[in-house]
């Protein structure tokens, strides 16, 4: 039953792959500098590898928002902020999971009587306009940047053009990287406070209770990016504005360093080593990132170039979805709570410490079995389109083969 709580938090990881994660090749797509299935598979690895390596810092944040602390409430909110934000998807409009769950916590705490943490809160709506406003800027400098070097250099054309789409590749690869590492807290952050593993040791490295359910959660993200996320992709890479090859090398390199800024513990430490501000380690909007560095290459281009009907829609779903997320979550938990007679959670003590849910004896056990069996699945899934790949070469070439040699 438990494992069954679980398949909302994997529903909102998928439509967090269909809307945001697709955002860090969104560009690079739009820009027909790399295919969509290539840039899919990159992302999928990276985001994996993000949400298991990095993804501890901004999950805590966000728990202390709403110490979630029943499992029922957990599957609950993760539900009303996934449903959310497929709607939006299906309206092809890049929403934020952010600002989802987080309209959907305080959902849970205001059915519960819990208080809303007002200095988190405050944190993470801040990042909802410097998020944005950051990635404007790194955009901006790093395109100045790019066109200079590419003014002194001399470099040829289509020499440069190869060089674009092999750092497409690299930034996308860690934009990847950086939103798994930051946006699982999004998708499993819920679930933390109240669920509780052994931790499973896979002979040359160890997952805590925490890793194996943001492993779960990134390949949900992964799903998502294969399944579902072209047409988002499409609508961020060629909507707003028309991206030429380095200013989409650009966008995906600006969105991707105010990521991992955001969910990067040891640049905070460091930071704080120095005598300086820390950096709050909040799950950041990757939509909102990646429409602001592609704003920021339109403002420096000219106001002109910026689809500015396109951008109020957008804006549109930015403001709507917390608050469709808060009120579709206070109405599920009543219907969960006095239909079902499931427990969604009490109200938190004083000290904020939320009750960790005990777990049968079984449940760590079929957990280890059920990573096993999807880590193998995955493998099976990259092979497959490997060979799908070098299938398709094969018979183009076969097929080229042909033509000259009819033509002769």
């Amino acid at each position: 039953m438990i494992l069954f709580f679980l398949t909302s938090g994997l529903f909102l990881g998928w439509s967090l792959g269909a809307n945001d994660a697709s955002n860090v090749f969104g560009s690079a797509v739009g820009s027909k500098m790399i295919t969509f299935r290539r840039a899919a598979i990159i992302a999928s690895l990276f985001v994996i590898l993000g949400a298991v390596i990095q993804g501890a810092g901004a999950s805590g944040t966000l728990g202390k928002l709403g110490s979630v602390n029943a499992i029922g409430g957990s599957f609950t909110v993760a539900l009303a902020a996934a449903i959310t934000v497929y709607m939006m998807t299906r309206l092809s409009l890049p929403v934020s999971t952010t600002q989802a769950i987080v309209g959907a916590i305080i959902g849970w705490n205001l059915f519960t009587g819990n208080r809303t943490d007002a200095s988190t809160l405050t944190k993470i709506v801040t990042t909802w306009i410097s998020g944005p406003v950051l990635g404007a800027i790194f955009a901006i400098l790093l395109y100045m940047l790019i066109r200079r070097i590419k003014r002194k250099s001399g470099i040829h054309l289509i020499i440069f053009e190869s060089y674009i789409k092999t750092g497409l590749i690299i930034v996308g690869a860690f934009g990847a990287y950086s939103l798994g590492a930051n946006n699982i807290a999004n998708v499993m952050g819920v679930f933390v406070p109240a669920f509780s593993l052994d931790d499973l040791d896979l002979g040359i490295f160890s997952l805590s209770s925490a890793q194996q359910l943001f492993l779960l959660g990134g390949l949900a993200i992964a799903a998502g990016i294969l399944t579902y996320s072209k047409k988002v992709m499409e609508t961020v890479g060629t909507g707003i504005i028309s991206l030429s090859s380095e200013a989409a090398l650009v966008v995906v390199l600006a969105q991707a360093l105010v990521l991992f800024i955001f969910s990067s513990s040891s640049l905070s430490d460091l930071l704080v080593k120095a005598g300086l501000p820390r950096i709050p380690l909040v799950p950041v909007s990757s939509s909102q990132v990646i429409v602001g560095s592609v704003i920021g290459i339109g403002l420096y281009k000219g106001a002109g170039n910026i689809n500015f009907r396109i951008l109020g829609e957008i804006a549109t779903g930015w403001i709507s979805t917390p608050v469709i997320a808060g009120v579709l979550s206070f109405f599920s938990l009543f219907f969960v709570k006095n239909i079902f007679n499931i427990d969604i959670g009490t109200k938190v003590v004083e000290t904020g410490l939320a009750e960790t849910v005990s777990k049968p004896w079984n449940v760590s056990e079929v957990m280890k079995y059920v990573i096993l069996a999807v880590i193998a699945a995955g493998i099976i899934t990259v092979v497959y389109f490997y060979l799908l790949e070098r299938k398709k070469k094969s018979e183009f070439r076969r097929s080229e083969q042909r033509f000259w040699k009819y033509i002769k």
